[in-house]
């Protein structure tokens, strides 16, 4: 049963920020000033069986990091559809939006900051991780019940899938 109050059959697509919803919002840095984000296990897992099962999924994130570009493409996301340094994400989620010829109404799009607003009432879906900015929890339709890497990503891909009757449907879910 969903927590969300959208019909998650139409989603065709997830997008989601990085920093502070696939990665926690306190980052370390290394030693020369570069971020160490964190990963969820299971957000990574959930992400991997969302593109198995034929959802298109996008990483817009403000960040720059190469580490990031590889993790995701490591987990099956496009690498056209991984959006590094993105200034205006509007215009990188327009960019994948119509690259596939989805509408608004069919994409998901998990943000916690201000640079996501723009985004967040585009979309058809508006999410956010429970620790999310004020403003951002204000704009979204569902707010997680989990904080920005710890599980977030995963708790809004499974509710699309088991929704759309994709979660754990087929050995894709296992890797076989």
């Amino acid at each position: 049963m969903s927590t969300i109050n959208y019909d998650l059959s139409k989603i065709r697509a997830l997008a989601f920020d990085v920093d502070g919803v696939l990665s926690a919002t306190v980052v370390p840095m290394n030693s020369e000033g570069e971020p160490l984000r964190t990963v969820n296990i299971k957000d990574g897992y959930a992400l991997q069986l969302a593109v198995r099962q034929g959802l298109h999924v996008a990483i817009i994130t403000g960040g720059r990091a190469e580490a990031v570009r590889r993790r995701f493409l490591s987990l099956g996301v496009a690498p056209k559809d991984i959006y590094l340094g993105s200034a205006v994400k509007l215009k990188d989620y327009d960019d994948f939006r119509a690259r596939y010829g989805l509408a608004d109404e069919e994409i998901a799009y998990m943000g916690d900051d201000v640079p996501d607003l723009q985004v967040l009432h585009a979309c058809g879906l508006s999410a956010c991780p429970r620790d999310a900015a004020p403003e951002v929890r204000s704009a979204c339709t569902y707010i997680s019940h989990a904080d920005g890497g710890h599980g977030c990503g995963r708790d809004l891909i499974e509710q699309v899938m088991k929704a759309k009757g994709l979660w754990l449907a087929d050995d894709k879910a296992f890797g076989w």
